[in-house]
């Protein structure tokens, strides 16, 4: 007989992001006898009762690669149904030692995280690429009074180590397309990628990296706007808004406020708890937005977030200034 939903309790399994010195990742593949066999994978498994997330990942990765874990840093948490099993995904980026071999006989491959290929992986573990992908910080630019001005912010902000940005730029017609045509061309040139807030045929205009939809586009939005490569991202204040963006295919979400901000002062902020009691729910990443500096980096992905999202501290900061580059995970030693 099938089994229905209220006979399946979620399978809570750590999962472990295994980075090398050249920053790729370590993906072992499934034996075939599996649930999704034959896929890649990043390693782990199950978390027994009782068991802490992080005692059942350097079991785990004992079993399984013969590596000792050092420490570890949170990266997602998934949640996803399967038609025959509901897994909870523990994702953690891992400082480690020794040697990775496939002790159980599992073929192993260090791959960079823009050549994995999501279509290779169980559906669940898809969200953990695209966290890979991201970076802990997104910078959204101050509007524009004066282009080189703004031009000149940019270039600190690239100078700083800055991978993505926000066009969020208020100037209308030739003005705003000059600008923005402009700014991707730096952004290439630095090996970052822009994002537009704007529609789906401005950032196909000017060859931007993808869409950051407000929070009005996202209600309206009934499916993807924009195919991969394209990155899309929304603006949320609610869970509902969260699950919203998650349906339309987005590739991650803003949360916002999470503490109070002068830009407005009458929007109650989110705080920890919340923010991390919706993100927990989300099954993209999700940066958090409103009243942070970069110093808050650490305690937002200790919350569950990606990183942080903001202009202050962040946009036209010096090269002196700390990286704003930082990807998820650690090489081993």
């Amino acid at each position: 007989m099938p089994s229905t939903e209220a006979d399946l309790t979620r399978l809570s399994v750590a999962v472990g992001v295994i980075r090398d010195r050249d920053g790729r990742v370590l993906i072992s593949r499934r034996a075939a006898h599996r649930h999704q066999g034959e896929r890649w994978e990043f390693p782990g498994g199950k978390v027994d009762p009782g068991e802490s997330v992080d005692a059942a990942l350097a079991r785990e990765l004992d079993e399984e690669l013969g590596i000792q874990v050092l420490d570890t840093e949170p990266l997602i948490d998934i949640a996803h149904d399967y038609a025959d099993r509901r897994v909870g995904l523990q994702v953690r980026c891992v400082e480690w030692r020794g040697k990775p071999t496939g002790r159980e006989g599992q073929p192993l491959r260090w791959v960079a995280p823009e050549a994995l290929d999501p279509a290779d992986f169980p559906v669940a573990n898809r969200s953990i690429i695209t966290a890979l992908r991201l970076p802990r910080h997104y910078v959204i630019s101050s509007d524009c009074d004066d282009p080189a001005r703004w031009l000149n912010a940019l270039d600190r902000t690239l100078a700083a180590g800055a991978t993505m940005i926000a066009f969020r730029v208020r100037l209308g017609g030739a003005a705003r397309r000059d600008l923005a045509g402009e700014a991707v061309a730096r952004c290439r040139a630095a090996g970052a990628s822009l994002m537009v807030n704007g529609t789906e045929a401005e950032v196909r205009a000017i060859g931007a990296d993808g869409l950051h939809m407000n929070a009005a586009q996202l209600a309206a939005c009934p499916s993807r706007p924009l195919p991969a490569p394209y990155r899309v991202a929304a603006s949320c204040h609610t869970p509902e808004a969260l699950r919203h963006a998650a349906a339309c295919g987005a590739d991650f979400a803003v949360l916002s406020p999470v503490q109070p901000t002068a830009s407005h002062p009458d929007a109650a902020p989110l705080g920890w708890e919340t923010f991390a009691r919706w993100v927990a729910d989300a099954t993209i990443p999700v940066y958090a937005l409103g009243g942070l500096q970069p110093r808050d980096t650490a305690i937002a992905r200790a919350h569950g977030g990606q990183g942080v999202a903001g202009i202050s501290g962040l946009w036209g900061q010096s090269s002196a200034s700390p990286s704003l580059s930082g990807r998820a995970g650690s090489p081993g030693i």
